[in-house]
């Protein structure tokens, strides 16, 4: 199984493998989840116990546990840099998008998406490396 150094560029990577249109994971459903332990609103919930400003551990766990096949990952053509993310809801249900909790800092996790053709949202999103478009460009990536 494949080892990501950066956790968020995992996440983005989960976003298009569990939460695309043709999801080839299993959903992991954050909402569902605190139903089962009798908390209907994930956001309320966060905000109440101060845990509006971090990924939530349980969260956390879930993702960096999971073991993406190298065969998924051959299947992600295009990657989304957006701060709207799906995953991010089911990390951080209150994150309102204005801090780096999901920033991308490192792209060197590209190596493991031989098939990665496209990124968008590169200057709008949560991508803060350095010299990106140099290393995307280097790879043959198009960017929008």
């Amino acid at each position: 199984m494949s080892q990501f150094r950066d956790f968020n560029l995992k996440l983005l990577v989960i976003e298009e493998l569990m939460y695309g249109p043709e999801p080839l994971l299993p959903v992991y459903d954050l909402p569902a989840r605190l139903a089962e332990r009798g908390i209907g609103d994930p956001a309320s919930y966060v905000l109440e116990n101060g845990l509006h400003a971090e990924v939530l551990p349980e969260s956390r766990a879930h993702f960096e546990a999971l073991e993406i096949p190298a065969e998924l990952l051959a299947r992600v053509e295009e990657l989304c840099f957006d701060a709207g993310a799906d995953v991010f809801r089911h990390c951080a249900p209150a994150w309102d998008g204005e801090d780096d909790l999901f920033d991308v800092r490192s792209l060197d996790d590209l190596a493991l998406l031989p098939n990665l053709r496209e990124v968008t949202f590169v200057e709008d999103g949560v991508l803060v490396v350095p010299d990106a478009a140099e290393v995307f460009a280097s790879r043959g990536i198009e960017t929008d």
